[in-house]
């Protein structure tokens, strides 16, 4: 009988045997450190993770990021003695991460390295680097001072080499958009050539432009950043990827929509601090401010906001949270997405492909036994009838809507399918505000008051007669501030925005008329007894203390509508009500 020597088998045996060996070695001393041992060949491993530490480093320092949830990450070390290892996880922490130690074999953590491959994959297509360097975007941020400085950084760009080209050219217009304070940035193919363009301050403004090639390579990276499918190209898509800057995770929601010559892409930023707006700095008039303070201290009832997309809704929200947020107090919120992270406060976000929609989660809310509950917007008839029943059981109710003004509130409740009769019970205040862009401190000028406006003014210092905001314009103005245009505000004329509001209160006035199917303008003739400004009344009140322009407040509210005023006991005798029945504790 010939007896045959397998010499694979018995290397891989031997193999085997040494890495049993090497297991139970590190098994020992993750004991004799107090560091719990993994085996990252069991494991998955989030290549999210993984990118925090570049592949080089993590090779070198023989490490590797497996998981990460949040801003916890997990991280398998080799040895616990490896000093440049622990100058990465500091590095780490101190960007904000919390770290969690794990002892690993390196055969062990050459199978996480292993995954680098996946990324490496990505950048050898047309999207470049996966890896977006976050030391690189604040080193751009700290460069560009201006919208001019963008176009030059990325035209420095176009000429470097295109494998390169691709990550820079990213990281610029993430830089801009965020140096700029940029709520939005846009990508627009055309036949033959694309533009970016950055929206400041509610306003596009153009920045550069360049080739279709480049379009297509910029387009791919981004896709592949947000989790999008690269092969579709016929129909939209959603996704989004977070940014690290200064210890902060900033949100980028990418939204691609099919065109004549190809994808347009849109990136909304979440800047958390844009968005971190304290109440007093909203722009509110005082004595709306005060009747807001006096209404949110309520145990239960539902304040409602309404506007346009971009119009401040959610911000003005989140400040009242702000007011209300105590350690007494159970807080909950149903957002799309969650733009900015509060302290003591539970906050979801609505996943729709899983099933968790606003209305679905606002029944799950309720059964947290809560006090607050902010819902991010009403979109369909549940959803309103489960947030006005939860007001009504005990629980206070913060939400938004999309109506043109405060009184559309009401008549866009009805139409969802809301009882009249349950409405004015629910409903404290509904709101309605647009957001008007502030004069650049440097560079406005006063100017005479147009003649074309001299109707408007007129209109507007009249209808405030009995107001309390009367005196703010005892002498009629003659001289208004007018935009110019500077360095510090990208030739625009303005800097920063404000919002313009106004409210109507739910009180017996409005509760009687609402029984009738009023029409928006009906229910804002019945609210004018109330005399709290409109909209369009703040604006020219902002006018006139030189804060915005005619055509600023133009742009975002029709001055041409007719200011509501109070009717004479004899026209409406009904609906003149008891000054204790203004709600709020206001009295007129």
């Amino acid at each position: 009988m010939t007896i045959t020597f397998d010499e694979d088998k018995q290397d891989m045996r031997l193999r085997t045997l040494r890495l049993d060996e090497e297991e139970k070695s590190v098994q020992l001393l993750s004991e004799k450190y107090g560091i719990p041992y993994i085996d990252l060949s069991r494991v998955p491993i989030n290549t999210d993770g993984l990118r925090l530490i570049p592949e080089e480093e993590a090779r070198a320092h023989t490490m590797a990021v497996f998981d990460i949830i949040g801003k916890r990450i997990s991280i398998a070390i080799h040895s616990p003695n490896n000093a440049p290892a622990i100058e990465s996880i500091k590095s780490l922490q101190k960007k904000g991460y919390e770290t969690a130690l794990f002892m690993a074999s390196k055969h062990s953590i050459e199978k996480a390295w292993d995954r680098y491959k996946d990324l490496s994959f990505a950048a050898e297509t047309a999207a470049g680097s996966l890896d977006i360097s976050d030391g690189e975007i604040e080193e751009l941020i700290n460069k560009t001072k201006k919208l001019s400085d963008v176009s030059v950084l990325i035209n420095e760009a176009l000429s470097m080499k295109k494998s390169h080209r691709m990550s820079r050219l990213i990281a610029i217009i993430m830089a801009g958009g965020l140096a700029t304070d940029s709520s939005d940035i846009h990508i627009e193919p055309e036949s033959d050539l694309a533009r970016i363009r950055y929206r400041l301050d509610g306003v596009l403004v153009e920045t550069v432009t360049f080739d279709q090639e480049t379009y297509r390579l910029i387009l791919s990276r981004l896709k592949l950043l947000s989790g999008l499918k690269l092969n579709i190209k016929e129909s939209a898509q959603d996704g989004r990827f977070t940014v690290k800057i200064y210890m902060s995770d900033i949100e980028i929601r990418t939204s691609t929509v099919p065109g004549a010559y190809g994808e347009s892409v849109v990136m909304r930023i979440l800047n958390p601090k844009n968005i971190a707006v304290p109440m007093e700095e909203l722009g509110c008039p005082a004595r709306l401010y005060k009747i807001l303070m006096d209404e949110i201290a309520r145990p239960n009832g539902m304040i409602l906001n309404t506007g346009p997309t971009g119009s401040g809704k959610t911000t003005t929200l989140y400040s009242f949270l702000q007011k209300v947020q105590s350690p007494e107090m159970k807080i909950i919120t149903i957002e799309d997405p969650i733009e900015y992270h509060l302290r003591g406060v539970v906050q979801t976000q609505v996943e729709e492909k899983k099933g968790y929609t606003f209305e679905s989660g606002l029944r799950a809310a309720l059964r947290q036994d809560p006090d607050v509950i902010m819902v991010g917007e009403i979109r369909d008839g549940d959803t309103a009838n489960t947030a006005i029943q939860a007001s009504l059981t005990g629980h206070f109710v913060f939400s938004t809507l999309h109506t043109n003004n405060a009184a559309g509130t009401f008549t866009r409740l009805v139409d969802l399918g809301v009882d009249p009769k349950v409405l004015t019970s629910a409903i404290r205040v509904a709101m309605a505000q647009r957001l008007v862009r502030i004069l650049c401190p440097k560079c406005k000028k006063k100017i005479p008051i147009p003649p074309s406006r001299d109707a408007l003014v007129t209109e507007v210092i009249n209808s405030l007669k009995g107001y309390e905001e009367e005196k703010e314009v005892a002498v009629r103005p003659t001289e208004v501030w007018g935009a110019v245009g500077c360095e510090a505000c990208n030739n625009t004329g303005y800097k920063g925005r404000l919002g313009v509001f106004e409210a109507i209160l739910a009180d017996k006035v409005i509760e009687d008329i609402i029984r009738e199917n009023p029409s928006e303008r009906e229910i804002r003739q019945a609210a004018a007894i109330q005399k709290i400004i409109t909209m369009k009344q703040d604006g020219m009140l902002k006018i006139f203390k030189g804060i915005t322009t005619f055509e600023e407040l133009e742009r975002v509210v029709d001055v041409a509508e007719e200011i509501a005023t109070v009717k004479t006991p004899e026209v409406l005798p009904e609906l003149a009500p008891e000054p204790e029945m203004v709600a709020g504790g206001a009295t007129v």
